[in-house]
């Protein structure tokens, strides 16, 4: 694969997601962000472009095959298992963070004020990718499964009642784009989810759950934004 200044970083991840773990260690958003060239993510930012693009090429070129390939994945398969593997993750998630987060804040929050904020981000999220993945799953994605089953069978498609899902997916990329900019302000406030010299047991274990729900929901967007939200809104157009 031939990676330049002018690749789509949502496009490539993906199309090698090995290439992720490469932007994120240089700071650089592939999901929510991901619909920009190399060359304007690195725009501001002290990288060395060719250094970066030598590390993405190496990565293509390990031996490590495991990286599932969900570009080649039917849209139904896909969005059965994003309802699976990720909105199970976050419900489930969400319910073992609340409490720790609470006691954390209560009982550090004097020490470290940003608990506090942090705190309130959390709670915010919570509640919105609530309603978000609600949204998806009984509304985008049987839309979705809706014109598959009108592809097969040939049959003539009429938009669901809500309208186009072009439309409907342009609302979840909004709201993707808030979470995004909600967990990067709770990964600063939290010095990338460092726990400070004095933290407890708890306090650590916190932090750690944030961190790891941050990564599940990077990979959750980028699966969304860059592989079946393009894919759904092709598929409608070649309805129409």
């Amino acid at each position: 694969m031939n990676i330049t200044q002018n690749n789509n970083i949502g496009q490539l991840v993906a199309l090698d997601y090995r290439t992720a773990p490469v932007f994120k260690r240089y700071g650089i958003d592939f999901c929510c962000n991901g619909n920009r060239s190399i060359a304007d993510a690195c725009v501001g930012k002290e990288i060395d472009t060719d250094k970066l693009i030598d590390q993405l090429k190496q990565a293509i070129q390990t031996n490590d095959n495991s990286g599932t390939d969900f570009k080649s994945w039917p849209l139904d398969l896909l969005a059965d298992y994003i309802v699976k593997k990720h909105h199970r993750y976050v419900t489930s998630r969400i319910q073992e963070i609340t409490p720790f987060m609470e006691k954390v804040a209560r009982v550090h929050g004097e020490r470290h004020p940003e608990l506090i904020e942090v705190e309130q981000l959390f709670y915010a999220a919570a509640g919105n990718l609530t309603a978000h993945m609600k949204k998806e799953e009984l509304m985008l994605f049987p839309a979705v499964q809706k014109m598959i089953k009108v592809q097969d069978s040939g049959e003539t498609y009429s938009l669901p009642s809500f309208g186009t899902i072009e439309d409907l997916i342009a609302e979840m990329h909004t709201e993707h784009d808030t979470e995004g900019e909600r967990f990067r302000t709770i990964d600063k406030l939290t010095d990338n989810y460092t726990p400070p010299f004095d933290a407890c047991n708890t306090y650590q274990v916190t932090l750690a759950l944030l961190k790891e729900f941050e990564e599940d929901l990077h990979m959750h967007i980028h699966l969304e934004n860059n592989i079946l939200f393009p894919k759904a809104i092709e598929l409608e157009k070649s309805l129409l």
